[in-house]
């Protein structure tokens, strides 16, 4: 498997001049492969193949700026766009896809990533020398540029390298590869996770420990960006933007990189000293598009990256060999797990189906018995219980406690905030 590192480059004027030239061609160059591509879908009524964008597109200008494989490699993107595209038109034929899919749209004017094969790059002094096309040579006499390598990689590792333009910000992008690490996990012990807004992420499991990591920071950050968006945009015509907005989204963007990173680890980690050998996560697909909370609930909702969070946690259980699973979560929130009550699919349910238990208020959750458990805890152990069946899970280890009294994680919490936490818990057990 494969693994990436992003490292922010540090700019002059001329590595400057040098990437926002290469990250324009790159754009220019897409978006010429795409034109011809589309061209050929509407008048030709066909689909184009594997290597007809790079014999048709080594006459264009922008192809011979760029370094020969790098150019060859961005088509080879607007090919895959367009194999995609043909393959949802496949499913849709099929009554299998709702909405008629759309060929893929052109670029807006701006910069667009560079990526390099590891066969085009070579070490020396510790710089990495990355090389230039032959059209820019001639023009600027120049050949390459370099950047520093990353201490903690090792060179031959190396797969690809990718020049990623960002809020007027350019990053550069390794991809490597990364070992299997072998982990003492059983497949018989399993984490249900149910995702949300305050808790980000409600996970039980059926070895009797639970917790959720609180998201009320991430919201926090969300809301203070929206916030100071609306006041620099204010009386600003539409598409206005600055370097005091690329300033403050690069930040946000870099702080929620940093909470996807640290909570998937959290998870991860949880997994491994409880020996959890697979991870259960509860998804909607097109949940955010059909959402209907209210103005300010759907914005605080849809600027939530769970999707990214997903996807992490997902990487990271291949990497130490966990059994990721992904079910439809539907009915998980209102049906009681305590009672046992069914749990029918999305569009599945019965006109007479009835919960037996209720939520009585926010966060809590009233049982058939009379119990009161958290209502968080009770979707992410229905999540368990929609794949028990298929799985051959034992769900006895599921416990009362761990449904009433999950431990709470924080992001970004210092030492002595954990200390008070830890007070106010011993606190709270006392009475």
């Amino acid at each position: 498997m494969y693994g990436c590192q992003q490292i922010l480059i540090h700019t002059d004027k001329i590595l400057k001049a040098i990437l926002e030239f290469i990250c324009s061609e790159s754009n220019k160059l897409s978006n010429g492969a795409i034109y011809y591509a589309r061209q050929v879908w509407f008048k030709a009524k066909r689909y184009i193949t594997k290597f007809e964008l790079d014999s048709e597109m080594k006459s264009n200008r922008h192809f011979q700026t760029l370094y020969s494989q790098a150019a060859q490699q961005l088509c080879r993107s607007v090919y895959e766009s367009f194999a995609s595209f043909k393959q949802l038109n496949v499913l849709y034929k099929r009554g299998e896809l709702v909405d008629k899919p759309k060929p893929p749209k052109y670029r807006k004017n701006g910069f667009n990533l560079v990526s390099y094969p590891k066969q085009a790059l070579k070490l020396k002094d510790g710089q990495i020398r990355i090389p230039l096309g032959s059209q820019v040579k001639s023009w600027f006499k120049l050949d390459s540029f370099t950047l520093p390598m990353p201490s903690n990689l090792k060179f031959e590792d190396i797969k690809e390298l990718r020049i990623l333009p960002r809020n007027r910000c350019f990053y550069a992008e390794f991809i490597y590869k990364s070992n299997t690490v072998n982990s003492d996990v059983d497949k018989s012990r399993v984490l249900g996770i149910d995702h949300g807004l305050n808790n980000w992420l409600t996970c039980v499991s059926n070895v009797g420990t639970s917790f959720i990591v609180d998201g009320r920071h991430v919201k926090s950050l969300n809301r203070w960006y929206n916030k100071q968006v609306a006041i620099i945009k204010e009386s600003k015509p539409q598409g206005f933007w600055s370097n005091k907005l690329a300033a403050i989204t690069e930040k946000r963007n870099r702080q929620i990189r940093d909470a996807i990173n640290k909570v998937a680890r959290l998870v991860i980690s949880h997994c491994l000293n409880n020996r959890i050998g697979r991870v259960v996560f509860g998804w909607g697909q097109g949940i955010k598009q059909e959402i209907n909370l209210g103005q300010k609930r759907n914005q605080q909702f849809v600027q939530i990256p769970t999707a990214r969070l997903k996807q992490r946690v997902e990487q990271l259980c291949q990497q130490y060999g966990i059994e990721f699973v992904e079910t439809e979560e539907a009915n998980t929130s209102a049906a009681s797990f305590v009672d046992g009550d069914t749990l029918p699919k999305h569009g599945e349910k019965p006109d007479n189906w009835k919960s037996s238990g209720r939520r009585v208020k926010r966060g809590l959750f009233r049982t058939a018995l009379n119990w009161y458990i958290n209502a968080d805890c009770n979707g992410a152990a229905n999540i368990i219980r929609k794949v028990s069946t298929t799985l051959g899970l034992d769900l006895s280890g599921v416990s009362r406690g761990a449904l009433t009294h999950p431990t709470r994680q924080y992001i970004w919490v210092t030492a002595k905030k954990k200390a008070i936490f830890a007070d106010l818990s011993r606190c709270v057990a006392s009475f």
